[in-house]
């Protein structure tokens, strides 16, 4: 985090001509940085940016992916609490568990599915295609039904609802 930032900020300074691009230490910014942003400028190219924003971009990866580890690491111990509390408990706890996991499972494949359609990532692709096989049986009827919005799409939006509120009903009998 601290190297991505690092790299932004001097990046930032340099364009802002606060920083002399031949100095000491942009140079040596750009020595350090180089094996990392020199791949990333090639794929913001290939996606139609400027090069001059993969500084940027890196610290948004960063961010991203701690973000993205950080909740990965609070789930996994939230599991391992909850795998422990539940050795103890009887086939209902179990039972609401697994109900529980197949709730978070489709509502989480409709998150994943409504943010793929914002980066124009499509059904068709190979890794995109069983969130939208965990999804189509909701989202098409919901779809059928619901009025056209101009550009937006609600579709996922409700079926998200229904799902929240199916899993509460769900888990209040049991």
């Amino acid at each position: 985090m601290l190297y991505a930032a690092v790299v932004a900020l001097t990046h930032w300074a340099v364009r802002s001509r606060r920083l002399e691009p031949f100095g000491g230490w942009a140079r040596f910014v750009r020595r350090i940085s180089d094996p990392v942003i020199l791949p990333l400028e090639r794929r913001v190219i290939g996606a139609g940016g400027s090069p001059q924003n993969a500084p940027y971009w890196l610290l948004a990866v960063v961010i991203a992916a701690g973000l993205i580890l950080m909740s990965l690491t609070a789930w996994l111990i939230d599991a391992v609490t909850r795998l422990q509390w539940m050795s103890q408990s009887g086939p209902r706890v179990w039972l609401g568990f697994l109900v529980n996991g197949v709730f978070t499972l489709l509502m989480t494949a409709i998150l994943i599915r409504v943010i793929g359609s914002w980066f124009g990532i499509g059904p068709y692709r190979k890794w995109m295609r069983p969130f939208y096989v965990l999804t189509d049986w909701l989202i098409d009827p919901i779809r059928r039904i619901l009025p056209p919005f101009g550009m937006f799409d609600f579709s996922p939006m409700v079926a998200w609802l229904v799902l929240y509120v199916v899993r509460g009903f769900v888990l209040g009998l049991l």
